[in-house]
């Protein structure tokens, strides 16, 4: 897992400096090795978390006959196949890193070769012998890539800080991404929240040459896939073997390697697998609250934990130290993103990062074999929503903002930027064939909005931000591809769903482990947010500049006010502007800042 940034440019060479700032801003991503490098127009730089190939994995690699220069974050899993294949086809091969698989792949059979990868990954490479660039991205969108097109050059980086250095000024805030992160949570689809500054989207790749127009390779979709009529047995059949053969896989690293054990039904499975084939009792950590019950899974993962004889750390914490990760958070985060889970999940990553370099998390387990309550719809229900909302059947359509406090409290340049609020969840909605069913529709959506863009995003920036690799089994797109592919029954069983992972897991867990009810993981940061703290808060947040300008001057005070009434009515609300505010201040106004875990959130609110 390593941090990645470069450009091509129209005209010259690409600063050394700036390409260097560009690494600084992404070093927590990878503390081991960073390495700059620039040819013609070109110029790639890299921060490296060495995983496998310790010694010999720097970055950029360059091949024997100098036609490529690549730089890559993330994991090829299938690395010793492929190089097998590759040094039998005649490949010279430099170094034992997974990531120089990338570049022979591509020199054997261009773009189209991205389908023979099996991993998370985001990489670029430009080839000396057409002066083209090409940036890829994993199926999924396990990994991260954000680009920006401007006349003179394309810019590149793996998160959106490391990408700032490399353009001209900074882009303006987009008023549609702010709006959905106040209301939906985050901001989906290839938009993010400066304008001109895009994702690359999962299994896709750009192609870019000296025009700088990038033209853009879709390798794999999900909308592929295609149902099967399969028994429930006949599938058992079927995942075990494949989820084997994909955590064996996933299990190769030249450093030790933990779990993030919950009370859950995916992680339990991990925990039961990995040991089977691992050599050592598994370091597995779980995380709860002191003094609070809400969320809290610890008693469920020591059952586990105890089941398989790992070697368990459970994190208790108080809630004032879990609110002293938020400044951390937002800089991690990049775009903006409200999910209080990533405060427990950073200290969790903390802690675990003291020791290891990999973890494994149960992240896409309820997307692939429909773990959700919102997937269980009656067929009535689902026939009413498609009469009442055609374009998306009202599927994750809600607003966190109740209507009074947003028609009072939004600016109008945000009011604005709801018109086309939607926009991602109806466009991936609208991309499913005609004969798929609710549920395959809700899934693909889930796939291509939630989970890429906020599940995802939690995952890799709070573990990244302490140097820390996760790695998420049940998105490798041989499991995908089998989970959308079964039919609607061995996914949901009445009010159950997960119904073939609990079947097959049954003789796995302990007795009873695979048929508990799924639980969110409940942050009750509420707790905090009274007495003193809140009205400082008050003053602080009322003073903010970004707040001032997209909030109108009314709402503070309002907040404050329902906050001390209710002790919990505006805990989402407050701690949303809490973000935007530290957003400004580690975004644009001291960008090479950066927080540690133990903060007070209020002192970094300018």
């Amino acid at each position: 897992m390593c941090g990645i940034a470069g450009m091509i440019l129209r005209h010259g060479s690409p600063d050394i400096a700036g390409l260097s700032l560009a690494a600084a801003r992404l070093g927590r991503r990878g503390p081991d090795d960073s390495g700059v490098y620039r040819v013609d127009s070109v110029g790639l730089a890299h921060t490296r978390l060495s995983i496998i190939d310790l010694g010999g994995g720097h970055q950029p690699i360059l091949d024997t006959e100098g036609h490529y220069a690549l730089v890559a974050n993330g994991e090829v899993y299938n690395f010793v196949e492929l190089r097998a294949e590759l040094e039998a086809d005649g490949c010279r091969f430099r170094t034992h890193s997974d990531s120089e698989t990338i570049l022979h792949v591509y020199d054997r059979f261009g773009v189209a070769g991205l389908k023979r990868l099996n991993g998370m990954f985001a990489f670029a490479l430009y080839s000396t012998r057409d002066r083209t660039l090409i940036l890829g991205r994993d199926r999924l969108g396990i990994k991260p890539l954000y680009y920006a097109v401007l006349p003179d050059r394309v810019a590149f980086a793996s998160e959106i800080k490391g990408l700032l250095p490399l353009l001209p000024r900074v882009p303006e805030i987009s008023p549609e991404a702010l709006a959905r992160f106040f209301e939906i949570g985050f901001n989906s689809g290839a938009d993010t929240i400066f304008q001109g500054i895009r994702k690359l989207e999962p299994g896709t790749a750009l192609v870019i040459d000296a025009s700088l127009e990038p033209r853009q390779i879709t390798y794999w979709s999900a909308l592929d896939i295609q149902r099967r009529e399969i028994s429930l047995e006949e599938a058992c059949e079927e995942l075990d073997p494949l989820f084997d053969q994909v955590l064996r896989e996933h299990m190769r690293s030249d450093v030790p390697y933990g779990l993030f054990l919950s009370g859950g039904l995916d992680s339990g499975i991990l925990m039961a697998r990995l040991s089977r084939w691992g050599n050592a009792p598994l370091r597995t950590f779980s995380v709860g609250y002191a003094g609070a019950g809400e969320g809290d899974e610890l008693a469920d993962a020591r059952r586990v934990a105890e089941r398989f004889g790992s070697d368990h750390t459970e994190l208790r914490l108080d809630m004032l130290d879990v609110f002293r990760a938020l400044p951390l958070c937002v800089r991690a985060a990049d775009d903006l993103m409200y999910d209080p889970a990533c405060l427990p999940t950073a200290l969790m990553a903390q802690a675990a990062a003291r020791e290891l370099k990999v973890v494994f998390t149960g992240e896409g387990g309820d997307e692939v074999f429909a773990g959700y309550g919102r997937y269980r719809r009656s067929p009535v229900q689902q026939l009413m929503k498609q009469i009442l909302h055609p374009r998306t059947g009202n599927y994750r359509r809600g607003s966190r903002w109740p209507e009074s406090l947003r028609r009072s409290g939004f600016g109008d340049a945000l009011e604005a930027g709801r018109k086309r609020l939607y926009g991602p969840v109806e466009s991936a909605w609208a991309e499913t064939p005609r004969g798929w069913g609710f549920l395959r529709r809700a899934q693909y959506t889930d796939l291509r909005t939630e989970l890429a863009d906020n599940l995802l995003v939690k995952v890799d920036r709070t573990l990244m931000a302490f140097g820390l690799e996760g790695r998420v089994p049940y998105l490798d797109h041989r499991i995908v591809e089998l989970g959308l592919s079964l039919p609607d029954r061995l996914k949901v069983h009445g009010r159950v769903g997960k119904r073939i992972l609990r079947h097959w897991a049954e003789p796995l867990l302990p007795q009873g482990q695979s048929e508990g009810k799924k639980r969110g993981f409940g942050v009750p940061i509420g707790e905090v947010l009274r007495g003193d703290l809140l009205e400082r808060l008050g003053v602080k947040l009322a003073a903010s500049p970004l707040i001032r300008e997209w909030l109108r001057p009314e709402l503070v005070p309002a907040l404050v006010a329902l906050q001390r009434r209710t002790g919990t009515g505006a805990t989402g609300p407050l701690l949303q502007l809490m973000q935007l505010a530290l957003w400004g201040r580690l975004m644009l106004d001291d960008p090479g800042a950066c927080p540690s875990a133990e903060e007070d959130p209020l002192d970094w609110i300018g």
